[in-house]
């Protein structure tokens, strides 16, 4: 009977990596985006104007 406890962590650890650089991927392509949304419903919270940036992730609150 062979021991296979280091095999099974070396495939859960490839796993997870896997996993981390898909999210990280995920996160750099859309970050601007979600950030214009955060961006947008704080601007209404506060009652300022929204005002979209010329690049995602630029946008800005203004009185």
């Amino acid at each position: 009977m062979k021991n296979n406890h280091g095999q099974a962590l070396i495939e859960y650890l490839l796993i997870v990596a896997v996993i981390s650089v898909i999210a990280i991927g995920i996160v750099k392509l859309l970050g601007g985006y979600i950030k214009d949304s955060t961006i947008k419903s704080y601007c209404e919270l506060l009652g300022k104007n929204y005002v979209e940036g010329e690049k995602p992730g630029e946008a800005k609150c203004e009185d």
